[in-house]
């Protein structure tokens, strides 16, 4: 489990499509200052860009820190990994503990789909991104103030418009400095996870609903959310 607030920003040092398993293999080199992986071990999820992977190998000493992680191909169908190639950057987040702070919301590091990025316009010193998702069905979990993970970082949804198969987020200032998202271009991709409890509550309002779930369902569903963001019960999401 993650909480969509990244750590670091790492660099791909080497993206290995035939590695000694037969396998494809992802290396990250940290900045030489980096504590992310002071008390790492063989075995540890570490998400990057917003896919939950395990830590294969760990490096921390002699030169700057690094770790390598396998992808499967099933992840590599569905997320935007294999498009990585060396010195791209990625976002990286570590598992989160049972006493740590929920600042974002959660984010269990299981891609739903891969969207493109149509449009980045300035509004003052913030960025507003427009996405169009692959799979337009992830659009039933979008809400307006709800929360979406895009690689891997926990972002509010500021528009959403489901006839036109789109949503947007705003990146202040500060955010920009942090995550990748800030230095991506119209035509780039990014990694989507909707909220998992928009899931759970649809599919346990599906079933009470019987037979008219599926035509009924998903406005009931929206307003939960929403009211459930106007209470701060799912969790402060990070300014945007």
């Amino acid at each position: 489990m993650f909480t969509g607030l990244v750590e670091e920003i790492g660099v791909v040092a080497e993206l290995d499509s035939q590695d000694e398993t037969g396998g494809t293999s992802l290396t990250i080199a940290l900045p030489s200052t980096s504590t992310l992986l002071a008390d790492a071990a063989l075995g540890d999820s570490i998400s990057i860009n917003g896919v939950c992977l395990t830590a294969t190998a760990i490096k921390t000493d002699g030169g700057p820190p690094s770790f390598k992680v396998g992808i499967a191909p099933e992840t590599l169908r569905l997320t935007n990994l294999g498009s990585l190639t060396r010195d791209s950057r990625v976002n990286l987040e570590r598992a989160m503990r049972a006493d740590s702070r929920m600042g974002g919301h959660f984010v269990q590091g299981h891609v739903d789909t891969v969207a493109s990025i149509t449009c980045v316009t300035s509004d003052g010193n913030a960025l507003t991104f427009r996405f169009a998702p692959r799979d337009l069905q992830v659009l039933r979990y979008v809400v307006y103030k709800g929360y979406v993970a895009l690689d891997g970082t926990s972002l509010t949804v500021t528009k959403v418009d489901d006839l036109a198969g789109w949503w947007e987020v705003m990146l202040v200032s500060y955010t920009q400095e942090k995550v990748v998202l800030a230095r991506k271009k119209e035509g780039d991709t990014v990694n989507v996870e909707v909220d998992v409890l928009a899931k759970y509550a649809e599919k346990s309002m599906a079933g009470y609903l019987g037979a008219q779930g599926e035509m009924m369902v998903k406005p009931v569903i929206e307003k939960m959310v929403q009211s459930m963001v106007a209470q701060g019960m799912g969790g402060r999401a990070p300014a945007p």
